[in-house]
This record gives C-alpha cells, structure tokens and sequence, in this order.
C-alpha cells in the first residue's frame, strides 16, 4: 500500500492516457469538474457519483469544548461541514484491495 496522493495533474494525465485529449484540455476538463463540484457544494447542495460516493453539507450545532490542556471551557460556534459518504461499490473494491 503506498503513501502516494492522486494530484489534479495525475488525473489530467489519466484522463489524457485514457481519453486522447491534449494534455492541456485535459487539465482544463479536470479543473472544469471540480469547478462544477465545488460551485455546487458552495450552493449548498449535495454532489452524488453514481459508483463512487456523495459529498454532504451537513450543519453542526453550536456546542461548548473543552481546551484539553486547561479544562477551560469555550463556545464552538454552529458551521457546516462537507461530508464524504463512500458508495457501497467503492466500499466494496477497497475491501477487495485490501485483502490481497
């Protein structure tokens, strides 16, 4: 299992090798995907891939924390988090992967 991280410039080069683009309408066909994945997170509406999972926008309520080295109490305000849910056919082929 390797610590390597897919990079926007991998995916533009996977997309080139598989699809034939140019290497520079590659890359521009990757930044427009995520551009339309984030410009719709932004909105504030959820992204669902079909075979490989959702991203979420879920609110958090406002809660008190503790500072763990001092015990002291502090307010965390309400905000919202963007979520990952895997799909089962993701989650599947990484169990596969797994236990080669």
């Amino acid at each position: 299992m390797g610590s390597k991280t897919l990079t926007r410039a991998d995916l533009a080069d996977a997309v080139h090798r598989e699809v034939g683009l140019s290497r520079q309408e590659s890359a521009q066909l990757v930044e427009a995907v995520l551009d339309e994945i984030s410009n719709t997170l932004v909105a504030g509406e959820s992204v669902k891939l079909s075979s490989f999972g959702s991203f979420v926008l879920r609110d958090k309520n406002g809660r008190v924390g503790r500072n763990p080295k001092t015990g002291e109490e502090v307010p965390i305000e309400p905000r919202r988090v963007l979520v990952f849910k895997p799909s089962q056919v993701l989650k599947d082929r990484v169990d596969a992967a797994l236990s080669r």
